[in-house]
């Protein structure tokens, strides 16, 4: 999968994930979009509501009512980053109390939360911008 960034206008850049398009932005800005760290942890808290709804599904639970929150806060200390986030799960009606167990252990396996907890390996590559012919 690759993702590609545009610049559009001050903090505003367009973001193609695929075939999917989408806005980044920051307020006072303009506030087009979400910023990056609001997608980070929307991230975190989608890719738990999937792993979530695959239980749902192996243990014949109807998923109505179900839905994840999260919350975040910075960190008091450089560099700047996200210091806690907190992922409240919303869980079905009528859930089994004996499977809670099973399901936060499902969730905190989720690819995105793995990979903040095992973090990759990140190379950035410098290049000169491509030229435009007018």
């Amino acid at each position: 999968m690759d993702v590609h960034v545009r610049h559009e206008v001050g903090d505003r850049f367009r973001v193609e994930v695929g075939r999917h398009v989408l806005t980044v932005d920051q307020p006072g800005t303009g506030d087009a979009g979400p910023t990056p760290t609001d997608l980070f942890v929307a991230s975190l808290a989608s890719c738990a509501a999937h792993y979530a709804g695959r239980f749902f599904v192996r243990h014949g639970i109807d998923p109505d009512g179900f839905g994840v929150d999260g919350t975040f806060t910075m960190a008091q200390d450089p560099p700047a980053r996200v210091g806690r986030i907190d992922l409240a799960l919303r869980l079905p009606r009528g859930f089994p109390d004996e499977l809670r167990p099973r399901l936060a252990a499902v969730v905190a396996h989720c690819t995105v939360h793995t990979s903040i907890m095992r973090p990759p390996e990140i190379h950035v590559d410098l290049r000169a911008a491509a030229s435009v012919a007018l």
